[in-house]
């Protein structure tokens, strides 16, 4: 029996041409029927380490009696010369979180994941006490399950105010021990009593994870790293997935690639 919230992620391989360059993690989001994945914004679009993908592929499990099954789906990033990425900003700036709508029609059709929908998410006014524990569901450094294609996870609380932006940006902390490749990966909190709006999926979306938070004037020989990190609110993904004039992109059978 593999735990839900496990199928809600999906590892991201972003690629420029036929060069893969980097590992990330992701998850699913579902809205009025349409699918999307989500994952940092950083992850495919970064000016300052001149990250400049053009497409992703993430791994999708195909057979649900055998999850050690899976394929390679391709997304590409740009459509028309567009990008088809949706990303958030507010008055505080840029915000690290970025969807892409799937199209469903081109998914196999055994595909087997879970999605959160927005009776997941936690309005950032409800009181979440600081210290409260929490799971980062990703693939750090790329590690997973490499027979069953599964992600880990790291235990976390949360170390700010779950009701105030921190230094006025839109994130949360979390103190966590993260590593790359976590990028984009959900930050979760159990629900004890869900109630059937959650289906099996018992956990409250509470962010998006980005990076890891550091002091300029840290000494990197005397000083250890904090080992906080900036998880952005997982609300923002309401805005990002508004009904839009954008179709989902197109992408055929023959962009399914690596049945393992």
């Amino acid at each position: 029996m593999i735990e839900s919230i496990l199928l809600t992620s999906a590892r991201i391989f972003t690629c420029n041409q036929q060069l893969r360059l980097t590992n990330a993690s992701g998850f699913f989001f579902e809205r009025d029927e349409r699918l999307y994945l989500v994952t940092s914004r950083h992850v495919l679009y970064d000016t300052l380490s001149q990250h400049f993908p053009d497409h992703i592929e993430i791994e999708l499990h195909t057979n649900s009696e055998n999850i050690a099954r899976s394929t390679g789906f391709f997304m590409p990033l740009y459509q028309d010369g567009q990008q088809v990425w949706r990303q958030g900003s507010d008055r505080a700036g840029e915000i690290d979180v970025a969807v892409i709508e799937i199209n469903r029609d081109a998914l196999p059709t055994t595909a087997v994941y879970r999605a959160f929908t927005p009776q997941h998410l936690m309005d950032p006014a409800e009181q979440v006490e600081v210290g409260s524990s929490l799971l980062v569901v990703g693939f750090p450094l790329g590690f997973h399950d490499t027979l069953h294609h599964m992600p880990v996870v790291r235990q976390a609380i949360i170390a700010s105010s779950f009701g105030l932006r921190f230094k006025g940006e839109g994130y949360f902390l979390t103190d966590a021990r993260t590593h790359r490749g976590s990028s984009g990966a959900q930050v979760v909190m159990r629900v004890a009593d869900p109630d059937h709006a959650l289906g099996d999926l018992p956990w409250m979306l509470l962010g998006v994870h980005s990076s890891r938070l550091d002091v300029g004037t840290r000494d990197l020989i005397l000083d250890e790293a904090l080992g906080l990190n900036c998880a952005w609110y997982a609300d923002i993904l309401l805005t990002l997935t508004e009904t839009s004039s954008l179709c989902a992109p197109s992408y055929g059978d023959d962009q399914l690639s690596r049945l393992t």
